[in-house]
């Protein structure tokens, strides 16, 4: 009896100990860092997504999960961030589309020239079934996929004369992403590509190594690229795609629980992010012109597009079939 009596308080005693881990592992605190390139203003579209999602993520967690924010290129330029990402040295992560497409090449589709006609097309595809495959094959190299955010559409900048037609873009210089795409589209287009990492780009321009660059409106302002240039012209010739990512690693260790936070704090971070970047771009663009920037929109883009068009079939079997083709259903 005294032996049956042992046996049954070490059995309570043992499932006492493993409540008790239970509750300790439940209450475990974890710290994303989350890195991008530009500074830490809320009109900047990379740390309006950072900024919402740490806010969800640490109210939704109830304080389990601490985001730490490192703007400005803290953790590297998006490259590195972006291998940090694969080897779990980089928790999560705001990149560029075309800096996505050198670790998953279906990820071009977003870059191909002159594909969205506007937001509304962009937002159809990335939320519905090509932003799913999409997901799907980056998650399959390490890297998750939280929100395809709002960069806006980018535009031409340069100091030699404004674009109105493919023939202004010749022989001009412009800094481009390495990104095959980017090279292509410029190439096609007669201007002359030099592929840059970003770190470099800002002192390329100013001393004229390059003639000028092509960026989305809020960093052009964030970035202060408006004192080094003088000519914007609002081509809209891709939309930027700016993707909220995490580690999978640093992904995998989280409990389900908070997994799915993780996961929902970048659905819901995704609305105002979005609006808060069409609005800041509108402001910001007046702002630029007063600052002295001469700008001017495009009032056909036909002969850009058909300058263009060989390259969707020369980036298709790289993208992959299925990413091409859920692209074309959405912006029908």
């Amino acid at each position: 009896m005294a032996i049956r009596t042992i046996r049954i308080l070490a059995a309570l005693a043992a499932a006492g100990c493993l409540a008790l881990a239970g509750a300790a592992g439940a209450q475990q605190k974890f710290t994303f860092k989350l890195g991008w390139v530009t500074p830490e203003n809320p009109q900047d579209p990379y740390a309006a997504g950072a900024i919402f999602f740490k806010q969800t993520v640490e109210r939704q967690s109830g304080g389990r999960i601490e985001v730490q924010l490192f703007p400005n290129r803290q953790l590297g330029d998006e490259k590195p961030l972006l291998e940090g990402l694969r080897f779990g040295t980089v928790d999560a992560a705001v990149i560029t589309n075309a800096v996505v497409a050198q670790v998953e090449p279906a990820f071009q589709i977003n870059d191909l020239p002159f594909l969205y006609r506007n937001e509304a097309q962009a937002h159809k595809a990335l939320d519905g079934k090509m932003g799913q495959l999409l997901a799907k094959k980056l998650e399959a190299k390490g890297i998750i996929s939280l929100a395809y955010m709002e960069g806006g559409f980018r535009h031409m900048i340069n100091n030699v004369r404004p674009v109105n037609r493919p023939e202004d873009i010749k022989g001009v210089k412009y800094r481009v992403m390495q990104n095959p795409v980017y090279i292509d589209m410029f190439t096609s287009l007669g201007g002359n590509a030099v592929p840059m990492a970003w770190g470099e780009t800002y002192t390329a321009v100013q001393q004229g190594t390059v003639d000028g660059l092509e960026l989305p409106i809020g960093p052009i302002d964030s970035l202060k690229v408006n004192e080094i240039t003088k000519f914007l012209s609002l081509t809209n010739h891709t939309y930027s795609m700016i993707a909220l990512l995490a580690s999978k690693r640093s992904f995998d260790k989280l409990p389900k629980d908070l997994q799915e936070i993780v996961r929902e704090a970048g659905k819901s971070a995704l609305g105002p992010q979005r609006i808060a970047a069409a609005a800041n771009a509108k402001m910001l663009l007046t702002g630029l012109e007063k600052k002295g920037m001469k700008i001017n929109t495009i009032a056909d883009n036909t002969a850009f597009r058909n300058a263009v068009k060989p390259m969707y079939d020369k980036f298709k079997p790289s993208i992959g079939a299925d990413v091409m083709n859920e692209a074309m259903l959405a912006v029908k």
